[in-house]
């Protein structure tokens, strides 16, 4: 829908198929979406904040300096095949038309490629090794993320939307806890980590594409034909959702958000390693755990209200706006109080800001989608807004860290950066 078009009723709205298999299971759906979202954001999180910057540090051992540039190389490439790999994989599942369904497939093989290209990078000993291996891993995993991102606008209704996304934030919560605590586990065993997590997301995808039924080809409607064009026009079909003014806005806002949060998120270990004064005995790794599981207590408790009162009340615009700038303001606690009891009040406050903004985010960018033909490639154009900052954000951060101040510099500038973001939301029109 454009931006001139209110959105629609849960009257008006009719899942893709119109066999009833496509309308039922409701309630199984959505703590499998839930459950999906869990797996694959503890494999990431889990993996980047643990387990990848142990690999990275063990190359150059006592050189902060190595480790802090080696690691800004390594996720910021690595996040250009997830950026380009995420709307890719929208797209192809969008035309896939099988005895599976459309995303099972993606959402299947995807999961099961990133368990192997995992195993692999958990054995890598060379940063070039490094490199390859997480940026081909990213790519997969994005494959399977934007399958299943999609099945919030092929199967649940408008008006449900904030509650399904709102599993997800709390999914999100939950996967920091689960992702870093697993991997904490294996600090020095990192290549079992790397298989621990990657088999989580090959169950929970055979769990997902299992119980919940996708529409098959011929439950679904024919094809357009599309002509034959260049690459310049095909790109432009690709990306011309951003020509639709609140597609944009929410776009940007996404992105600005995500960037701020990714500057703290990627060099957490290394905060507490070099930033932080830990209690007496506590290891940075376990201070990331401790971190994440206060973060996501946070997350729950406001997610789990937020999400479906945003659905109540129709505000999901309003909710976004708010949460975005109070996880923006939020940064500014550790520059004001870089003690382990400021990282904990921060975890407080951003984990329930960032976590109710990601559930009514996701259910507003729902709204101003401008096709519902094209809905998982254009979930996958939107999703650009959280992995494109994860291509700059470490390279960002590291200058930032070596040459302009240090991290206390990082929670300022992150601090900045998420403001724009929420101020990028107050012109959005037509979505309250």
């Amino acid at each position: 829908m454009s931006e001139h078009t209110s959105p629609r009723s849960d009257a008006e709205w009719s899942p893709p198929s119109q066999a009833p298999a496509g309308r039922r299971g409701m309630g199984r759906l959505m703590p499998m979406l839930g459950l999906g979202n869990l797996a694959v954001y503890a494999f990431y999180l889990g993996i980047g904040a643990v387990l990848l910057p142990l690999q990275v540090q063990a190359l150059t051992p006592g050189d902060e300096q190595a480790a802090v540039a080696n690691l800004g190389v390594v996720s910021g490439i690595a996040a250009v095949f997830g950026t380009v790999f995420n709307p890719i994989g929208g797209a192809l599942s969008d035309r896939t038309r099988s005895r599976w369904g459309r995303r099972n497939p993606w959402i299947l093989g995807g999961a099961v490629a990133g368990f192997l290209l995992v195993f692999v990078l958990g054995y890598a000993d060379s940063l070039l090794m490094i490199v390859i291996g997480w940026c081909l891993a990213q790519g997969a995993m994005n494959l399977h993320q934007a399958a299943l991102t999609a099945v919030i606008p092929d199967r649940v209704s408008p008006a449900r939307r904030g509650t399904a996304a709102a599993f997800m934030g709390v999914a999100l919560s939950l996967a920091g806890v689960v992702g870093t605590g697993l991997a904490s586990l294996f600090t020095a065993r990192l290549p079992i980590g790397y298989i621990v997590l990657g088999g989580i997301v090959v169950a929970v995808a055979v769990l997902l594409t299992s119980l919940t039924h996708d529409p098959r080809g011929d439950e679904l409607p024919a094809q357009e034909a599309t002509a034959s064009a260049g690459p310049a026009a095909a790109l432009g079909r690709f990306l011309s959702a951003l020509s639709h003014r609140n597609f944009a806005l929410v776009f940007l806002g996404r992105a600005l958000l995500f960037l701020g949060y990714f500057l703290i998120l990627g060099f957490q270990l290394y905060i507490f390693d070099y930033f932080i004064e830990l209690p007496a005995g506590m290891a940075p790794a376990a201070a990331v755990t401790v971190f994440t599981m206060v973060t996501a207590a946070g997350t729950i408790l406001v997610t789990a209200v937020g999400g479906p009162l945003s659905d109540r009340l129709d505000r999901r615009r309003l909710f976004a706006l708010v949460s975005g700038t109070v996880s923006a303001l939020a940064m500014l606690i550790p520059f004001f109080a870089p003690t382990w009891t400021g990282m904990l009040v921060f975890a407080v406050v951003n984990g329930g800001a960032f976590g109710c903004f990601m559930a009514v985010d996701t259910a507003l960018a729902t709204l101003v989608l401008p096709s519902d033909a094209d809905a998982a490639r254009d979930m996958g154009v939107l999703n650009i807004a959280a992995a494109g900052p994860q291509i700059i954000a470490p390279f960002i951060a590291s200058a930032i860290i070596l040459h302009l101040g240090g991290y206390g510099s990082l929670f300022l500038v992150g601090s900045a950066v998420g403001l724009l973001g929420a101020l990028a939301l107050l012109f959005v029109r037509g979505v309250r």
